[in-house]
């Protein structure tokens, strides 16, 4: 399909539930046509609340350090902040979403066929009532099981009983979220992103104001009581948009009166994916255990690097959340090819975007780090022990994102399927065996590039794997396409960290470095036929041509 088309039409075979009769019915459409312009809208929307969201996120560890300062009663909330790390990616970024999204996908496809009844609100009947009660037992039995996981998880604290008590507020979080990333999931899958990608302006608000309004009261307990708030927030900026789904039109062809019958949780799938992200969210576990025996400060070059590393993977894996619903709904409709030409046109829009700011990333980092942190306790040396870790990171941006778009493409079609987690366990193995053998040295560096490693194998076994078990994405394209701004981000790299170590002050020398990188990557990308490339220089070109007509005619 050329890439300024709209998806065809959905003309698939109809799904029909076990002992039902395939009939020929007329497909309707619920959700808005998928354009180009739609998607772009779209991704644009979902990433500046994302980045919206980052920046209270941001506000909210700047009044944590203002408010408690960074004692002690500051580390026993960080303990407890563990839950809610765990329970975002579990329950809301990758877990329940990739088993979610492919159901409601399926039932949207049953509806759309004139399936009797409604398959959505069945699924939802089968599936919302025994999630809520597991998310409520896993969050009680963590809140009376919190002073074991405190001395579990740090043991050398000297006020447990804080840490506890913020636990215990924190572990509502594992309800509130999951309720919070069903709702996102549902809504993914109607295609409405606007409530979803608000979630986290929520959860950072409630934070925030709890922090000031209770804290001179509660002291640092009111921090955890802003996550247990935040949460239930979470949940109900996106009840309205829900609400409105579930009451939404069924086909003229459906019996307004007639039942499906209840489609049960698929566990097999729920524990496949539950456990993939739990793999990957042990990354983080892994590196803070081997840095532990490093000098003091390792622990915090690694977490700061990480957190300004990532960034541009996370905004290259947004055009990917709008997407996996349409990925989703292909295969619900029977439609693989379109699966494939959509996961392909991802990798390939995804790619260039994380190799850029991979790119600006090595390149400026000491730049980066010092504007960012270089103030009070945080010296020239811790600078630039971060910016070398960072640099190392951003050699795995790429791997990251690879492996973010493709897990999709496993999950997509709502089976349950174990390579995955595989995949992830090799990488994870790989991480800690490299990790543990280059941490002798005392180099924090070996940490990160044990990362790097352990996640460039991951993806090379996804995309190795995916004729057979995921969406069969063709792997020589795609890695010709790949190459090209890979080859761009090398050349772009040095030529950045050249200009950017110029200037005398880090602000002079990021806005070289960027400037540099910016106009190598775009005109080496170009030339080299990278993918979204040749429209960026569109305007450039209007302009010039006008220009001239202005200065010949």
């Amino acid at each position: 399909m050329h890439p300024g088309a709209s998806p065809p039409p959905l003309t698939a075979a109809p799904l029909t539930a076990p002992g039902e009769s395939a009939r020929a019915v007329p497909l309707v459409t619920e959700e808005p046509p998928v354009t180009n312009r739609f998607l772009a809208r779209t991704t644009l929307v979902t990433a500046s609340l994302s980045v919206a969201a980052a920046l209270l996120g941001l506000l909210r560890d700047q009044s944590l350090a203002r408010l408690f300062g960074a004692g002690q009663d500051t580390d026993a909330f960080l303990v407890a902040w563990t839950v809610p790390e765990f329970a975002a990616t579990l329950l809301i970024e990758d877990g329940l979403a990739f088993a979610l999204v492919p159901a409601f996908s399926r039932a949207l496809a049953r509806r759309a066929q004139g399936v009797p009844g409604d398959p959505v609100r069945s699924l939802v009947a089968g599936t919302l009532p025994r999630l809520t009660l597991a998310f409520a037992a896993v969050g009680a039995a963590l809140a009376l099981a919190a002073p074991w996981f405190v001395a579990a998880l740090a043991p050398g604290l000297p006020d447990p009983a804080l840490a506890v008590d913020c636990t215990r507020l924190t572990a509502t979080c594992v309800l509130s979220f999951g309720l919070a990333g069903y709702c996102g999931a549902a809504l993914r899958a109607h295609r409405r992103f606007l409530a979803p990608a608000a979630i986290y302006i929520a959860y950072n608000t409630g934070i925030i104001t709890a922090m000031y309004v209770l804290g001179g009261h509660w002291g640092v307990r009111s921090a955890a009581f802003g996550v247990a708030a935040g949460g239930c927030l979470m949940v109900l900026v996106q009840l309205p948009s829900l609400v409105g789904q579930m009451r939404g039109r069924r086909s003229p062809s459906a019996a307004p009166k007639a039942v499906t019958e209840v489609q049960p949780m698929d566990v097999p799938l729920m524990a496949t994916v539950l456990l993939f992200a739990l793999c990957r969210q042990s990354q983080v576990l892994i590196e803070r255990f081997l840095a532990s025996g490093l000098p003091a400060g390792a622990i915090s070059h690694l977490n700061y690097a990480q957190k300004v590393a990532q960034i541009p993977m996370t905004l290259s894996l947004m055009l990917c959340t709008v997407t996996f619903p349409l990925v989703a709904r292909a295969l619900a409709d029977g439609d693989t090819e379109r699966a494939r030409d959509r996961m392909e046109r991802d990798l390939a829009l995804a790619a260039p975007l994380v190799l850029f700011g991979a790119t600006a990333v090595v390149a400026c980092a000491p730049q980066l780090i010092a504007l960012l942190f270089q103030r009070g306790a945080f010296t020239a040396e811790d600078t630039a022990a971060t910016a070398d870790v960072m640099r190392v990171y951003a050699l795995g941006l790429l791997a990251q994102t690879v492996t973010g778009v493709l897990v999709r493409s496993y999950f997509s079609a709502g089976r349950a399927t174990w390579y995955p987690v595989g995949a992830m366990a090799a990488g994870i193995l790989v991480t800690f065996c490299l990790g543990a053998w280059t941490v002798g040295a005392g180099q924090v560096t070996g940490i990160a590039a044990a990362n790097a490693t352990g996640i460039t194998v991951t993806a090379v076994l996804l995309l190795a794997g995916t004729g057979r078990r995921g969406v069969p994405i063709r792997t020589r394209p795609v890695l010709r396409e790949l190459s090209r701004p890979l080859g761009a981000a090398v050349v772009a790299a040095p030529a950045g960290a050249l200009a950017a170590g110029l200037p005398a002050t880090p602000l002079a020398g990021l806005a070289a470095g960027a400037a540099t990188v910016t106009v190598v990557f775009l005109l080496l990308g170009t030339a080299l036929g990278v993918q979204g490339f040749a429209p960026a220089f569109r305007p450039v070109r209007t302009l010039a041509r006008r220009l001239a007509h202005v200065l010949l005619r």
